[in-house]
């Protein structure tokens, strides 16, 4: 399976358009040891040739045209993606579909709550304009699904929903609660390698802990560094857990509940703007690399 790291800052990128924080300040300056990223997009394949996504970002037309194996091939209109998978219907998740509009037909998986809150959009009715110009694939926690097109080959991927969080976005605050509102997603290869997506995680249970052991590769929620960032650094009334999130850092912090975690590569994804282990100079990132984990890049890009 090969995995290409697309985007990896959470909502906003990094730097923010409308931030002055310490670390986009450096980073518009010049004086941050650090790399600037937009926001999260994971792309995987079973070939080389057919892709899927792994959620659609709003900078996803900037990620494709800089990822040239995700370039039309051949014809007027065509593309190697065929398919998206949704793990939520955070704007930041799911805006990029608006920009997958021009009558291009493919599936998008996500869970049954998330399908009708985007099709109840009148802004996402864009995507139904035709018959089958998107087909809206229901997918339920802790069942497989095959990620396959006519042209895969090897057999294509399987993924596993699980479910994480009953914590809608804002604006869909008034859905009623569903277990599926929020989902991580185990991928698996016919040659066996597993990689497991949880860019937004709000408990840490027993359960994840032992589904996490298994894995070849984990990307794992790193949104915030500590539990008050946003209430330090710009007076927000919202700690971490109020927006679904376990910070890394902390004794209760993602970084020390894994510690004992031997899954062979490990590496923090969706990172805010604000989170001090963007400063590869800082003492944050030394404490996440000297642990064993990295920092999702923009760009990266590996095989399971």
């Amino acid at each position: 399976m090969q995995v290409k790291i697309l985007g990896s800052a959470a909502g906003g990128a990094f730097p923010q358009w409308n931030c002055a924080c310490p670390n986009c300040h450096a980073v518009r300056g010049g004086q941050f040891q650090g790399k600037p990223r937009s926001q999260t997009q994971v792309a995987v394949s079973a070939d080389g040739e057919s892709w899927f996504l792994l959620g659609a970002s709003p900078d996803l037309r900037s990620q494709i045209e800089s990822t040239p194996e995700l370039h039309p091939r051949s014809g007027t209109r065509s593309s190697p993606i065929r398919g998206v998978v949704l793990a939520s219907a955070d704007l930041d998740h799911v805006l990029g579909l608006l920009l997958m509009r021009e009558l291009q037909p493919y599936p998008v998986y996500a869970a049954e709550p998330v399908i009708r809150i985007l099709r109840d959009n009148s802004m996402f009715r864009m995507l139904n304009r035709v018959p089958n110009q998107v087909q809206w694939q229901p997918i339920r926690a802790q069942e497989s699904f095959k990620l396959d097109s006519p042209t895969a080959k090897g057999g294509g991927i399987s993924c596993e929903a699980v479910a994480v969080s009953s914590h809608y976005p804002a604006y869909a605050s008034g859905m009623q609660a569903s277990d599926e509102a929020i989902l991580g997603l185990i991928l698996k290869s016919t040659s066996g390698g597993t990689l497991g997506f949880f860019p937004q995680l709000a408990e840490l249970t027993p359960e994840l802990m032992s589904v996490f052991a298994k894995l070849d590769c984990l990307l794992l929620d790193g949104t915030f560094w500590s539990e008050d960032e946003l209430i330090r650094l710009q007076g927000s009334t919202q700690r971490a857990a109020d927006m679904g999130h376990i910070p890394v850092g902390g004794e209760n912090g993602t970084l020390q509940r894994l510690a004992d975690l031997n899954t062979p590569r490990k590496m923090y994804i969706h990172i805010n703007n604000t989170n001090p282990m963007l400063n590869e100079s800082g003492a944050e990132y030394r404490a996440v690399r000297e642990a064993g984990w990295e920092l999702a890049e923009d760009g990266c890009h590996f095989t399971l």
